[in-house]
């Protein structure tokens, strides 16, 4: 293992310490190896003092989890990445809450860079599972890395479209390697692993536990330029990994599906919104226009944070569709960044109602949503228009 790998998965292994905790530490010290030695009154100063595991910090390489998963990384042709090395995805390190570690099986590369997610419904029709594998092939046969969470259904048959053309695909998982889930996926492990990977931020044991797919979503939007969703119902996993997405300042589109199928409720509710219609893999390509020579100039802008303009240098100006719409800009105008109870407070927009209304804002550029649901206007409020 290269330096600080050891020490960040051990840290990592230390119950009741997430991403979060973990950075806060490592930006605390010089070193790493130095935390055993950094005393409880200091710990507690850095993690606060609700935090109760002090001790295990302090004993994190000693602990019998971590000497097991040590062992069972060496056996098992796992690769480590730590978010302190080049390797790890750079556009991963950008998000709110990156993971400190990252077990892989295969090799990100950079080109890695130029990705995106195809997600979906487990319970997903013959039409969706097809519609999948025909994007991410093209996806793939161009360049791209077609990245999804390898569950049943749209998942599986994104990576199986990619890996068809010889393609680039890369599977994140939210559990140990020690646990593959759906079981039946073994043998997809291995093909991925050859031309792509699968990676988790969990250790070996933990198991596919359903508050670990949640956060692992925000994994999959993170590593991505866009994320494609395929056929979901309004409440699914998908639409949080739209959330994400759009927390992460990244392109949202989607499938149309049958106008009276359950499956599709989300995706007609995202193209209503003003998500990109998807039929064809030309419609992802010309959306961020990527090519296989590399990403053009509406990327590079992107980037640089001018999310606002055209290819021109032109400002677009986000439309106001409602009285309901008109009366958050109001709001938003007078405050810089205000959280979403407020917004119902001072709105007296119902709060469900409200979700629905803000959502649709987003997908279509008129507010930006940061960590802990804090709202603002992409752009000043005089530029929009009513």
């Amino acid at each position: 293992m290269i330096r600080g790998q050891s020490e960040l998965i051990a840290l990592s292994m230390v119950p009741g310490l997430g991403p979060k905790k973990i950075l806060d530490l490592i930006g605390s010290t010089d070193s790493l190896k130095a935390l055993s030695s950094i005393g409880e009154r200091k710990l507690k100063e850095i993690l606060g003092i609700g935090f109760k595991n002090i001790k295990d910090i302090q004993n994190a390489g000693k602990r019998e989890e971590y000497l097991k998963e040590i062992e069972f990384i060496e056996n098992n042709d796992i690769n480590v990445m730590t978010i302190l090395e080049d390797a790890y995805p750079e556009v991963l390190k950008n998000i709110y809450d990156p993971p400190a570690v990252l077990y892989c099986k295969g090799t990100v590369k950079k080109d890695d860079e130029n990705a995106v997610a195809i997600i979906g419904s487990r319970k997903c029709s013959v039409y969706g599972m097809q519609m999948a594998e025909k994007l991410a092939s093209a996806l793939a046969e161009r360049g791209v890395t077609v990245v999804s969470g390898m569950a049943r259904g749209i998942d599986t048959s994104a990576h199986r479209g990619a890996l068809r053309v010889k393609g680039r695909t890369i599977a994140v998982m939210g559990s140990g390697f020690e646990h593959i889930y759906p079981a039946e996926s073994s043998d997809l492990v291995e093909a991925i692993s050859k031309n792509g990977t699968v990676i988790t931020e969990h250790s070996s044991n933990v198991r596919p536990l359903k508050g670990n797919f949640p956060r692992r979503n925000r994994i999959i939007s993170g590593m991505v330029k866009a994320v494609v969703v395929v056929e979901a119902a309004r409440k699914s996993g998908a639409m949080i990994t739209v959330k994400y997405a759009l927390q992460q300042g990244k392109e949202v589109m989607a499938v149309p599906g049958r106008a009276d199928s359950p499956s599709s409720s989300g995706t007609h509710f995202l193209i209503q919104s003003g998500a990109k219609l998807v039929t064809c893999a030309q419609d992802i390509l010309e959306e961020l226009n990527v090519s296989l020579s590399g990403v053009h100039e509406k990327e590079i802008n992107r980037k640089n944070g001018n999310q606002g303009k055209d290819l021109d240098g032109k400002i677009s100006s986000p439309k106001i569709k409602n009285l309901d719409e008109g009366r958050i800009v109001d709001i938003l105008k007078e405050e810089k960044t205000m959280h979403v109870d407020q917004i119902c407070e001072t709105s007296g927009i119902l709060n469900n109602s409200l979700s629905e209304i803000l959502l649709k804002m987003e997908i279509r550029g008129l507010v930006k949503v940061s960590a802990g649901k804090n709202y603002a206007l992409t752009l000043t409020g005089s530029k929009y228009q009513k």
